[in-house]
């Protein structure tokens, strides 16, 4: 059996220019002065080489950055200014920045500064937010650090950081990092980050924020209005990060907060390191969304500790990270609850399927993204596939003897990268090649290399849905909404988008009004329920629902929520242009993430319903 770092030697990764260069980054000093009347960050970053003794050039990622001075240090910390040269500009990958490193060379300052639209930032006015300031978040994943920050932007690097940000006086900085829990009267706040990470997980928020303590180690950032709710929805968190380590080993990034983001944040979460960055859409009132953050919190092993080498390897990020999510909810909230979350994975993953066509290779857990954006790779696929990988092979191997495989994996490979090719080779000599015929039960090369689902997949069952499954019967048998109201009142946001799920496709506005009037779902504060129940809304052209729709698709960035609705909007037969109107108005509110996919939505013809 070759040795951990014989087994994670790294395969070249195609999106990102750094990832052929010789001499590797290990340390970054960040200084940066956050600009809101610019929408600008400028200062400088000091990087820390390795393997530059017999190297003469450092190449980094960049993406319009404004590159002012480079200059080398030696031993001594003297600077040289040196030659750099920016090459031809991709529009996904950006350009190499190539350093030209003189003799003795230790480091390299960087003296630069970011465009008002650099794709990783979200600049907010007060009228964006939940309160009176401006806001800046940034959203580095997939390959958008390098858009605010020249770095060797692969998830195969890794290094450690410190920094020292600026802002107005008034405001609170946030990284990815060590960080403060109350307002410096200066303005400047410093960082660090001892545990060694990618580039994707670096992170910046700026705002008038409040922090609230829910343990020793887990707390809240929000913005003052949200706090409250906030610390209430997430009364649990402790709780989910003492049953992660009982199940898979000690947390190692000392505390664990979150972040509540204004609602144009693109994603539900993200697991930047000791930070996590969490939409407002999962603020229920009932806790009942929180496996969101069970999701970010497991990434703290599966992402976080043991990192996906490449995009193409997502899935070895995402399937261990959903798996471990529903093992959390299980532990907390018991089989049932977390049986109903596997149902509705599987029927996102089977409508993905559908979708993207069950033959395609993007329906492969390992993926070819070479030459395209990989964030066309952050699908269901990887998410639901994957988990649905490990599921299979719990039932073959059982819970204990897989759960002895995860935490030793978690264990030996921490702080590396890891392939699927490399992950393959560890399973078989771990877990598979203990017992004969193990891996051809499995069926590993469909699971992995093979397009759609392999036949040994088994089909998720919730008896807690099967009960919503009645009241779908009764409600199609001719009963009234309103009598339903009792079989129903203990539900959880699960159920009843399982319940709007369930509903035929074509109702009438009539009934649409019957079960809006008994169950109130137009004016829900549950995204969840919202956009599972406007596209019955759309379709049959519900008239109450109109303005409500508006409403979310002007303040809500979560591209979850965002395509299905426009697409939604699009199929009616007056509906393009009146999704149009509505995202020109409200495009400026969404991150580059949600715009770069909602753009091609709008571009396109729109589909028959």
């Amino acid at each position: 059996m070759p040795t951990p770092a014989a087994l994670t030697t790294q395969p070249i990764d195609p999106h990102s220019y750094a990832s052929r260069s010789p001499v590797r980054v290990r340390h970054l000093a960040l200084y940066l002065t956050v600009d809101f009347d610019q929408q600008k960050l400028a200062g400088t970053a000091t990087w820390q080489l390795v393997n530059q003794d017999s190297n003469t050039e450092l190449v980094l990622d960049t993406r319009g950055l404004t590159i002012e001075t480079v200059e080398a240090l030696d031993a001594a910390s003297r600077t040289t200014p040196t030659v750099f040269m920016l090459e031809t500009a991709d529009d996904v990958l950006g350009q190499a920045l190539r350093i030209t490193l003189p003799a003795g060379a230790v480091a390299v300052r960087i003296a630069y500064q970011t465009e008002p639209t650099a794709a990783a930032l979200q600049w907010l006015a007060p009228a964006q937010t939940a309160g009176t300031q401006p806001f800046l978040f940034t959203q580095s994943q997939a390959i958008l650090a390098r858009t605010w920050l020249p770095c060797q932007d692969s998830p195969g690097i890794r290094f450690t950081y410190e920094a020292t940000v600026r802002v107005p006086a008034h405001l609170l900085a946030l990284m990815s990092a060590e960080n403060p829990q109350q307002l410096s009267p200066s303005g400047e706040y410093h960082f660090r980050m001892a545990q060694p990470i990618p580039a994707y997980l670096m992170a910046l928020a700026v705002g008038d924020l409040a922090f609230a303590p829910l343990s020793g180690r887990t707390g809240i950032y929000a913005e003052p209005a949200t706090l409250p709710v906030a610390t209430h929805e997430f009364a649990d968190l402790e709780k989910m990060v003492a049953a992660a380590e009982e199940l898979y080993g000690p947390y190692r990034w000392e505390r664990y907060d979150l972040l509540v983001l204004p609602p144009s944040f693109p994603f539900g979460g993200m697991e930047n390191p000791r930070l996590t960055f969490v939409t407002p859409t999962i603020l229920a009132g009932d806790r009942s969304l929180t496996s969101l953050v069970a999701h970010e919190l497991a990434h703290s092993w599966s992402g976080n500790l043991v990192t996906n080498a490449t995009w193409d390897d997502f899935w070895l990020n995402e399937g261990f990270t959903v798996y471990f999510e529903r093992r959390i909810m299980e532990h907390l909230y018991g089989r049932e609850y977390a049986d109903m979350l596997q149902v509705l994975g599987d029927t996102a993953l089977r409508h993905t399927i559908a979708e993207i066509g069950a033959t395609s290779p993007d329906t492969h857990l390992h993926l070819n993204l070479a030459g395209r954006d990989p964030d066309e790779g952050l699908t269901e696929i990887a998410y639901e596939k994957g988990c649905a990988l490990l599921l299979t092979l719990e039932s073959l191997v059982g819970r204990p003897k897989l759960d002895t495989f995860i935490k030793e994996y978690f264990a030996r490979f921490s702080f590396q990268a890891m392939d699927t090719a490399t992950f393959l080779h560890y399973l078989r000599a771990e877990l598979l090649d203990q017992e004969s015929g193990l891996e051809a039960r499995l069926n590993l090369a469909a699971w992995v290399h093979g397009p759609g689902l392999p036949p040994n997949t088994s089909t998720a069952t919730s008896s807690r849905f099967v009960a919503v499954d009645q009241v779908l019967s009764q409600l199609a048998s001719g009963a009234s909404a309103a009598s339903l109201l009792l079989a129903t009142a203990e539900w959880s946001s699960h159920e009843w988008v399982y319940f709007l799920h369930g509903l035929p496709a074509r109702l009438s506005t009539e009934k649409l009004a019957e079960l809006d009037a008994a169950f109130g779902f137009t004016n829900s504060g549950n995204a969840e329920i919202l956009t599972a129940w406007f596209p019955h809304t759309l379709r049959t052209g519900y008239v109450p629902a109109d303005a409500a729709v508006e409403n979310f698709l002007r303040h809500v960035g979560r591209r979850k929520f965002l395509v299905p609705l426009y697409q939604s909007l699009l199929a009616r037969p007056n509906g393009p242009a009146r999704a149009r109107a509505i995202y020109q108005e409200a495009r400026p509110n969404y991150h580059s993430v949600a715009t770069g996919t909602l753009d091609a939505v709008l571009a396109a013809p729109p589909a028959r319903q």
